[in-house]
């Protein structure tokens, strides 16, 4: 067997091979032979959402699986439903409708936009679908583990397999995230706690390889896992919670700056969660397409400049991306671990109430 870290070697290359050889990086944003490369465009088409799962591209060959898309427009009165394909990449209309920067517009007959027609946009795109696997495949594995344990396998037997590999994660979770912040309620919790762990952990992952999408680097994705959270803090609060949120325990001529100041970070811990994801799974994908975009930069200037670069920043975009492994499983405990905080801390006036007694 292969050693795990020549693995991850192996893997960034073909990663690094994917991206070199992708259109928006030779075309400059998908303006071929039109200017130069502009990397803002390279790098904001490559992190945001689209209609297709774009592989690679050897000449005119694009390895791409096209998605569906649905569109709804009162004026048409008619439900139009066909592949991104159709636009070929942009360079055409299809429907009266066209595609540009990822955005469908409805168009006249002469190519120009129709400001009179409303579009509604249902289309699969790559996010949506990805989240569609990401929890079909945590639905699939767990329901094998779960199976495997209702036979005796992990009680009566030793582990074998995935379930081996899951269990000490589940174990850890349990052990130095519910327990320490949640106490007598961590059971209560583990369910959530373990399905938020696994669905951002699988979902960063799967923004590591070649062709798919960064769900976790959406603030779209971010804001809802943060939104839910929030609403599991805000049933877990009691009585406790509230009192030392309107009428904290400090002096009266105090009570009037920090009660503004305790509402306030109600809503920072939900939007502490969202942005810390958001920001820490798209920065990696931003510094891999920069060292990337160099290369083609420098090649812009001297041939032999960007020859002679390429090796540098072909291993400095390997080295980020080994990181950028580490820091999927470090994000989905980090997230994990303060909604257990922030939970913990909701009903935090119990445990005081409990030892006072």
């Amino acid at each position: 067997m292969l050693n795990p870290s020549f693995r991850s070697l192996i893997i960034a290359a073909f990663s690094v091979f994917f991206l070199i050889t992708s259109p928006n990086a030779q075309a400059g944003g998908g303006e071929a032979g039109k200017g130069k490369l502009n990397p803002a465009d390279v790098i904001i088409e490559h992190i945001s959402d689209g209609h297709e799962f774009h592989f690679f591209t050897i000449g005119d060959f694009h390895a791409t699986i096209p998605l569906p898309v649905i569109l709804y427009s009162p004026q048409r009165k008619c439900l139009d439903i066909f592949l991104s394909s159709n636009f070929h990449h942009g360079h055409s209309q299809h429907k009266g409708y066209k595609i540009e920067h990822e955005k469908i517009l409805p168009v006249k007959e002469d190519g120009s936009l129709d400001a009179s027609i409303t579009v509604y946009d249902f289309s699969l795109t790559r996010n949506v679908v990805q989240l569609f696997i990401a929890i079909i495949l945590l639905v699939w594995i767990m329901s094998g583990i779960a199976a495997k344990y209702r036979k005796g396998q992990g009680t009566k037997q030793a582990p074998k397999g995935l379930q081996n590999a899951i269990e000490p994660v589940i174990t850890f979770v349990r052990d130095e995230v519910a327990k320490p912040n949640l106490g007598d309620k961590s059971y209560k919790y583990l369910p959530y706690l373990l399905t938020v762990f696994f669905f951002i952990l699988i979902n960063n992952l799967f923004g590591l390889m070649p062709g798919s999408a960064n769900v976790t680097g959406n603030i779209a994705f971010t804001a809802m896992m943060g939104f839910i959270s929030f609403i599991v803090i805000l049933f877990s609060t009691n009585i406790h919670f509230w009192k030392h949120i309107f009428w904290p325990p400090v002096p009266h001529a105090v009570k009037p700056i920090l009660v503004p100041v305790e509402l306030l970070g109600v809503f920072t811990k939900p939007f502490a969660l969202i942005i810390r994801l958001f920001a820490n799974m798209t920065a990696g994908h931003v510094i891999m397409l920069s060292f990337i975009c160099l290369i083609f930069i420098f090649g812009e200037m001297s041939k032999a400049l960007g020859y002679g670069a390429s090796p540098l920043f072909i291993a400095l975009v390997v080295f980020i991306y080994i990181i950028e492994i580490l820091v999927a499983f470090i994000q989905a405990f980090i997230f994990t671990n303060l909604t257990a905080v922030f939970i913990g801390q909701a009903f935090e006036g119990e445990h005081h109430e409990e030892a006072h007694h």
